[in-house]
């Protein structure tokens, strides 16, 4: 049943090459109910294995299924790290939908005891000092396995330094339900 959403984001996609629409949306919320509540996703990109775009939403602001649409217009044509896919590419494309928990706070008193409490492969992370955030989602531990390169590259992309873990961070944890092709 959730495989609908992979057809929702497939095909929010090929409205932008199309220039017309392709859902109904209230004909799908009519069929899929779920579809019609608030939560958050990442729509994840691949080709060949390899990313090509992903982004999503941290706290449910919307329903569903206007969420997987959003991202994944967003991943395909609005990632910073990669120009839009194009036509060609997106015969290629092998996408992920993340539905995510709400965040929850961990509290931690310093980088041993939060290694103790982060669950590899089970925990998405966000990481936020000062101004600063950013957040990978579970599926970056088979990429990151090891604390360290997990949360030094956590660090980086906050734009902090590799070691940010010292200054004591505020660290949140969610899960995700992953529905790929």
């Amino acid at each position: 049943m959730k495989d609908i959403l992979l057809k929702i984001a497939r095909a929010s996609i090929l409205e932008e090459f199309e220039n017309k629409p392709l859902i109904n949306k209230q004909d799908l919320i009519k069929e899929y109910p779920f579809l019609n509540e608030e939560r958050a996703t990442f729509v994840t990109l691949r080709i060949n294995n390899n990313l090509r775009g992903c982004i999503g939403s941290i706290l449910p602001r919307m329903s569903l299924i206007e969420d997987v649409i959003n991202n994944a217009k967003q991943a395909a044509f609005h990632d910073p790290r990669f120009e839009p896919l194009t036509k060609e590419e997106y015969e290629n494309i092998h996408i992920e939908v993340s539905i995510l928990t709400i965040p929850e706070k961990l509290e931690y008193e310093n980088p041993k005891d939060l290694k103790t409490k982060i669950r590899p492969k089970i925990d998405g992370v966000i990481l936020s000092l000062a101004d600063k955030q950013a957040t990978f989602l579970p599926s970056v531990w088979e990429e990151l396995p090891m604390f360290d390169l997990f949360f030094g590259h956590l660090c980086m992309k906050a734009g902090m330094q590799g070691d940010c873990l010292k200054y004591h961070p505020l660290i949140y944890t969610y899960q995700a339900e992953i529905i790929e092709e």
